[in-house]
């Protein structure tokens, strides 16, 4: 299985292609479908993150969502800005 980040330039490369137009019929068929491959295996590593993410944050037995501001050192609690 490739990694997240092999997969999301894959789809990058592809949605390049595709938006250039220059792609005959069949083989754009066969990119948009390696691409909505791509895009549900981006998703599902995604989805499997945060959920490790989530179990991490648990606190005293309840999650405490948290969210992520990269220009923040800590995480601010969800629903505060």
């Amino acid at each position: 299985m490739p990694k997240f980040e092999d997969s999301l330039q894959r789809l990058e490369q592809i949605v390049d292609e595709l938006e250039k137009g220059n792609v005959p019929l069949e083989q754009a068929l066969k990119l948009f479908e390696e691409g909505v491959k791509l895009s549900a295996s981006c998703r599902a590593e995604l989805e499997e993150a945060e959920g490790k993410v989530e179990i991490l944050l648990k606190q005293n037995g309840k999650l405490q969502a948290t969210v992520f501001d990269a220009s923040a050192e800590k995480p601010q609690p969800a629903g505060k800005k």
